[in-house]
């Protein structure tokens, strides 16, 4: 696997005790992206850092998601090396291991990565064209449009380097990486899957109001207080941390 950035000394990483609840939660969480079918075959990935440390959990490459449980989630540091001797280290981590780790390394706020092979989300990345923030759930979730990022190849940290030069200082936890797809970024794995869930929802919905007719775009202000409403008053006060 290749890096532009120096190895770096990192931490013992945690035992496996420790390990136990972001395994459980993020081979969980990849039963979401087939229910909300983002994903075909083994395509696709979902990542969480494990707290407080150095290292994230991700999807082995090429295994089906009907065989994934949390012993299969490889153990990376933020330089996207498998961990030796740690649960799931006899399988090779996700082929876009190295672009989630240089989103953790450059994005600390980031708990969470996913990447799915969405439909709509797809084929907004195919044309290198962003979606517009045209729909009152847009304004909520994403904060204005759902950005494209560059080109990029698959197997170093060239798409992390697309993914944080895109979303850093965006509202946005959703771009499309131009003829490539959706990659998603949350507070935590979960919150990354809704992101992913509603990149695909609004990226359905725009397609389908365009080829009805012209768009009408929300005002910036609307969507500064449409943003502003959904990320600090709605949903319940003691589930502050959930996604909303």
């Amino acid at each position: 696997m290749q890096r532009s950035d120096p190895a770096r000394a990192f931490d013992a990483p945690p035992s496996e005790a420790d390990l136990a609840e972001i395994r459980a939660e993020v081979a969980r969480l990849h039963g979401e992206l087939t229910r909300y079918r983002l994903v075909v075959w083994t395509g696709g990935n979902i990542s969480g850092r494990v707290p407080g440390t150095d290292y994230f959990v991700i999807k082995p490459s090429g295994v089906s998601y009907d065989e994934l449980g949390p012993e299969d989630m490889v153990l990376c540091d933020l330089d996207g090396q498998v961990v030796p001797g740690s649960f799931g280290s006899h399988r090779a981590a996700s082929s876009d291991t190295a672009a989630h780790a240089y989103v953790y390394r450059h994005m600390p706020e980031v708990g969470g990565v996913v990447h799915t092979h969405s439909t709509y989300a797809v084929a907004w990345a195919a044309r290198g064209e962003e979606i517009p923030c045209v729909l009152t759930a847009m304004a909520d979730e994403f904060g204005g449009p759902i950005p494209v990022g560059p080109f990029a190849v698959i197997g170093d940290d060239s798409i992390g380097r697309g993914i944080v030069q895109t979303l850093r200082g965006s509202r946005s936890r959703a771009v499309l990486m131009q003829n490539h797809g959706p990659f998603t970024i949350g507070s935590s794995a979960r919150d990354a899957v809704k992101a992913a869930v509603m990149c695909e929802d609004v990226g359905r919905t725009v397609h389908h109001a365009r080829e009805g007719g012209e768009l009408i775009p929300i005002p910036q202000d609307r969507i500064d207080a449409l943003f502003d409403r959904y990320q600090n008053v709605y949903g319940q006060s003691d589930q502050q941390d959930e996604p909303r």
